[in-house]
């Protein structure tokens, strides 16, 4: 165990100095007042069956912050010869401090910046996760106002958010749609399959209906294909895909529907192995209900980073309750956005993505729903991040 002691002027250097030189697990073994400031103990690597033979040799005295006394509680464990109370204790007490610490900071910059918090209150209304929101407040100018501070947000957004553009319909490929089920894969294909076709004709398109699991999913995709009068290849089995791919160079756009499946399948892995081999002849395209919830966005995004998917499709958007999330989600993995779905008409209801234009659709959800977020939220979101930054 390493025992330490800082003296400053306040509790809060103190606890940085000791943050500092002994890490986040750093244990507050007591505080007190002298002539000099604040006199702050903590260890490091804690053994609380040493802790009173520690205590001796250092002349310790635990005390408990001003607005608490953690006191007799240690001598109760103590007594009791229990070294893990104890040590939950000095736990209790450390998380008691930082959360007194946070509040400060959290007090000191609402004093300082009220544009800063009236902005976080807005991000957080939108959905946008903390770290992101934070992150964009931190990069104001000094002195911004609030409307500016609104526009320089929003503006930090729409840098942060990819888009592609609608390069797939002006210049084909071979797009390999890839999601869970029930988020659209096989409806945002037959979006593009027309569009294509009202651009350029049925010459240079085909289809591949891959999916082998879903009942009907194969007989939907010849329906379409020959309302199209486009050819659709199926392949024998899944894990058959690559060689059929091989066999399609003569056509500019190829559009592969996939099994869905949670990513937590069992068979997920397995499939994403096949679509990795092939990865010289297909581009793989996340499709991503903005419906889903940020975390179920992210592990999904996750599972399928081996894949290196150049973008992704956000469909169900006109279903979504708020965009922040998923927003979030997207700027985080950076995962570039090609298209935009909100509805089921074929083709009407597709877009090319442009970051702008989302933004502004979730702050006018934000409005709908009626989002807040009031002051106590806010610090319990913001508070360790604002103590952090101090």
């Amino acid at each position: 165990m390493k025992i330490v002691r800082h003296t400053a002027p306040d509790m809060r250097q103190a606890l940085r100095a000791i943050r500092e030189q002994l890490g986040e697990d750093a244990v507050i073994l007591s505080s007190r007042r002298g002539p000099h400031g604040v006199e702050v103990t903590a260890a490091v690597d804690f053994d609380a069956a040493r802790l009173d033979s520690a205590a001796q040799r250092s002349d310790m005295h635990v005390a408990a912050a001003p607005s608490f006394s953690a006191a007799p509680a240690f001598a109760a464990a103590s007594a009791e010869g229990s070294a893990e109370a104890m040590g939950n204790e000095l736990k209790t007490l450390r998380r008691m401090l930082e959360t007194q610490l946070a509040q400060l900071a959290w007090n000191e910059r609402s004093r300082r910046n009220p544009v800063h918090i009236e902005l976080l209150r807005e991000l957080s209304e939108l959905g946008i996760a903390q770290d992101l929101a934070d992150h964009l407040v931190g990069q104001l100018p000094a002195g911004v106002d609030l409307t500016q501070g609104r526009r320089f947000t929003v503006a930090g957004l729409s840098q942060y958010l990819l888009v592609t553009g609608d390069r797939w319909l002006d210049s084909g490929g071979r797009v390999a749609f890839i999601g869970a089920t029930g988020v659209g894969k096989t409806t945002v294909l037959a979006k593009l399959a027309v569009r294509w076709i009202l651009r350029h004709g049925p010459k240079d398109l085909a289809l591949v209906a891959s999916d082998t699991v879903r009942i009907g999913a194969q007989d939907q995709m010849h329906a379409l294909g020959q309302l199209l009068g486009v050819p659709v290849h199926v392949p024998e089995r899944f894990e058959a895909l690559p060689k059929l791919l091989s066999g399609l160079n003569q056509h500019r756009l190829v559009l592969i529907d996939t099994p869905g499946a949670s990513v937590r399948d069992a068979q997920f892995d397995a499939r994403l192995a096949v679509l990795g081999a092939c990865a010289p002849l297909i581009e793989p395209a996340l499709v991503l209900a903005a419906s889903t919830q940020a975390g179920a966005l992210e592990e999904t995004i996750q599972r399928c980073a081996a894949l290196k998917p150049a973008s992704c499709l956000l469909t169900k958007v006109d279903e979504a309750a708020s965009l922040g999330g998923a927003l979030s989600a997207l700027i985080r993995a950076r995962l570039a956005v090609s298209y935009v779905s909100d509805g089921q008409r074929v083709p009407e209801d597709l877009r090319p993505a442009r970051a702008l234009e989302l933004i502004t659709q979730a702050v006018r959800l934000a409005k709908t729903s009626g989002a807040a977020a009031d002051e106590d939220l806010l610090r319990r979101r913001f508070g360790k991040l604002a103590h952090a930054n101090t």
